[in-house]
Formats: structure tokens, C-alpha cells, sequence
């Protein structure tokens, strides 16, 4: 990926900027003229523009202008050797970042850098999360966290949606099995059909049939399946291809999978036993918790037209030191307590963390908001928190984290 396309025609200028930069360690492509930089210019670049004004043929103007018409949020940074302040007046007031005289303070040009490039991933960032909710597919907006947990729970997700037998979701109460079920459903080819959610202790033989009837051509969700009495395990939609119509079978147990074969006809059981997707609680992921509140929050502060209030850091560190037995519905309640201002609303006998966990909870959001704000780029993080590398290093081996695991999917 491309930190910087620097924009330069004096070579020996370019080659000296250029490592300047790169000792900063920062990605640098080079182009000596407009020309050879135009094709570059796009919405998609990563990174963000240095150009010289004065060059040959068309000059840095010329190419701020292109670079604004390609992507009016893309940074440009303007060198000149003359240091006039028309010019300067001109370049900032035509929309470039910063303005920069030649020969460059090697700090001041790596740190002017770094601010563009800070704010052109949070563009990003923020189009991304946009593209995600409004045209992302069912999994990106619909099962929200940060965590690596998360990320393979929605890859598995996308995986058994191309499949065409039963699947079984398996997940502790409160961690939204039927909001994974329909996941599911709207990344299959049954997307268009159908998506008929029934509990399997409601259920007898008149109820089972409708529901399959209803479900015609998308998919039959059956929560509590190992609850489902055997009698009507038999009665249950077979596996078919969506192009002959019939009723995918999607099911789910708080229970263990594996102890299942007790409960399930076994022609049931082997049938589900293919296709599975865990959902893990939240007590294993606590790097979601902040994220999903602060959506619980912004959700339940929409219903009820009320302000969205600060969640500070030693309130998230309340909330990541608790095991959540309730995982996202406790999650959610709390959040409709918290925007309302009504009491905390722990839970009877379950003790407040003490100041060392509150910390270390604390320390633990900072690094994974900032690691997730950076996409995974260790050396920006480290220079955002302001640590040495080899420190933010430790801190991220101290609390099990890996910066890869941040980087986009």
C-alpha cells in the first residue's frame, strides 16, 4: 500500500525526499511529471499526494486540481523552492492540505505527512463504514465487533451461506442466533425467498407444517432445536437445491454440538452436523464490547429522541471487565439503562472491578481502538499513542493482541 505518491521532476530532490520518508517508514511511490502522476489519482488511493509546483508542462496545480476532481477528501501537500506567499495563499485557498518550502525540514515534512495521512485513513475508514451499512453484504452490517472472533465468525458465515444443507448456529442465550440465522439467509441463494423463524417448544405437528409451507423457496429457522420433540425431527425439510424449491433448515442450540447426538434423531444430528457456526460470548471477545454498546447506545437514544451521552474510558473498563452472562441482550439492556440515566444495573453478586482490571481494561479498549482507527499499521499506532515501538510492542503481547488481526478483511 502507498503512503505517498510524491510528485517530483528534479531526481535529486525526489530521491532525497523520497528517503526521508521511507526512513519514517512510510511507503513512497515516485512520478517525475503530471503525466506520469494522473493515472494514480483516484478515489481508491490509499495514501495521500506530495507534489512539487514548479515543474515542467503542467505543474502542481494542475495536479491538485485533478487529484480534488478524482477525490475532493484527498490530502495534497504543495512544495515550492520560491516560498512566496501568494503562492501559498493561492495553493492553500485551491484546497491543499499544507503548504511546504524547499528544502524541507525533514521532521517538519514527516510529521505534515503523517497528520494527512492520519486524516485520509479516517476518511476511508468512515466510507468504508458507510459502504458497509448501506451496500456491504448481510454480515458486515448485521454482525458488528472488531475482534478476530468476530471476523471468522462472519467468514463463516459467508461460507456456509453458499452451501445448500442444514446448518447448525450454536451460541450461548443473548449472542443473537436468529440474527446469524437470517445473516445466513440473506447471503444464500434463497435471499429472495422466505425467512420464517420458529422456536422449536412451540411447536407440534399442524404448527411444524405451516411453518415449512410459509417458508417455501427461502429458509426455515427452528431456535431450540434440540427441544424439538423426536416425532417431529422426522418431519422437518430435507436438503434441496434452491433451484427446486423447497426449505433450507437452519437450527440453533445453546448446547454443546457435541452432545447433541442425546437429544437428535441421528439422521438430524449428521445432517447438522456438517455446516455449524459458533457464535462466541462476549466474556471471550472483549474488544467488541465498547463497539457494540456504543451501537446499542446510539440505537436506544434514537428510539427514545434522546442526546447520545459520553461513554467515558473507565466506563467501557466497567463494561469490558464483565463477564455478560446475558452476552448482547445484557449488553443492549444496559446500554437502554445507561442512555435513559437510569442506575448502573450490575447484576446481584457480580463484583466491580478493581482498579488494576479497570486499567488494564482501559488500557486494552485504548489499544484496540487505536490499532482498529489505524487498520492494523503498528508504527502509526505506536506514534498515536505516543510510545516507543518496542514499549507499544509489549503492550500488545502483555494484553494478546496482534496488529494483523486489525487489518482489513
Amino acid at each position: 500500500m502507498t503512503d505517498v505518491l510524491l510528485v517530483e521532476d528534479d531526481l535529486s530532490v525526489r530521491d532525497a525526499l523520497m528517503q526521508t520518508m521511507e526512513l519514517a517508514d512510510l511507503t513512497v511511490t515516485t512520478a517525475g511529471s503530471f503525466l506520469a502522476a494522473q493515472p494514480r489519482l483516484t478515489r481508491d488511493l490509499a495514501g495521500i499526494v506530495v507534489t512539487d509546483i514548479r515543474m515542467p508542462g503542467r505543474d502542481g496545480f494542475h495536479l491538485l486540481a485533478q487529484a480534488r476532481a478524482a477525490d475532493p477528501d484527498l490530502p495534497v501537500i504543495l512544495l515550492t523552492g520560491e516560498g512566496d506567499v501568494p503562492t501559498a495563499v493561492r495553493g492553500m485557498s485551491e484546497g491543499a492540505f499544507a503548504f511546504l518550502e524547499k528544502p524541507c525540514d525533514p521532521e517538519e515534512l514527516v510529521e505534515t505527512v503523517r497528520r494527512a495521512l492520519a486524516l485520509r485513513h479516517a476518511t476511508l475508514e468512515a466510507r468504508r463504514e458507510r459502504g458497509a451499512m448501506d451496500g456491504g453484504d448481510a454480515a458486515a452490517r448485521m454482525l458488528r465487533g472488531i475482534s478476530p472472533q468476530s471476523r471468522e465468525m462472519r467468514d463463516r458465515a459467508r461460507a456456509v451461506a453458499r452451501g445448500t444443507g442444514a446448518v447448525l448456529i450454536q451460541g450461548e442465550p443473548g449472542t443473537g442466533t436468529s440474527k446469524l440465522a437470517e445473516v445466513i439467509h440473506l447471503l444464500s441463494p434463497r435471499a429472495t425467498g422466505p425467512f420464517v423463524k420458529r422456536s422449536a417448544p412451540a411447536l407440534d405437528a399442524e404448527s411444524l407444517a405451516e411453518a415449512i409451507m410459509v417458508a417455501e423457496g427461502g429458509s426455515l429457522f427452528i431456535d431450540h432445536i434440540d427441544a424439538l420433540p423426536s416425532a417431529l425431527q422426522h418431519r422437518l425439510p430435507e436438503d434441496e437445491v434452491p433451484e427446486n424449491g423447497g426449505v433450507r433448515l437452519l437450527a440453533a442450540t445453546h448446547r454443546d454440538p457435541a452432545v447433541l447426538v442425546e437429544a437428535l434423531d441421528p439422521d438430524l444430528f449428521y445432517r447438522l452436523e456438517g455446516l455449524q457456526v459458533h457464535i462466541p460470548p462476549l466474556r471471550d471477545r472483549p474488544g467488541d464490547i465498547p463497539v457494540l454498546f456504543q451501537h446499542y447506545l446510539n440505537l436506544a437514544c434514537e428510539q427514545a429522541d434522546l442526546p447520545v451521552p459520553d461513554v467515558a474510558p473507565d466506563v467501557q473498563a466497567r463494561l469490558m471487565a464483565r463477564d455478560w452472562p446475558g452476552n448482547a441482550r445484557g449488553l443492549m439492556n444496559h446500554a437502554m439503562r445507561f442512555a435513559m440515566g437510569l442506575p448502573d444495573g450490575e447484576m446481584t453478586g457480580t463484583p466491580r472491578a478493581g482498579l488494576a482490571d479497570r486499567m488494564r481494561a482501559v488500557e486494552r479498549s485504548i489499544l484496540i481502538e487505536t490499532l482498529t482507527r489505524h487498520r492494523g499499521q503498528a508504527t502509526l499506532a505506536a506514534q498515536d499513542l505516543d510510545l516507543p515501538r518496542k514499549t507499544f510492542y509489549d503492550k500488545l503481547t502483555r494484553h494478546g493482541l496482534k496488529p494483523e488481526d486489525y487489518r482489513p478483511e
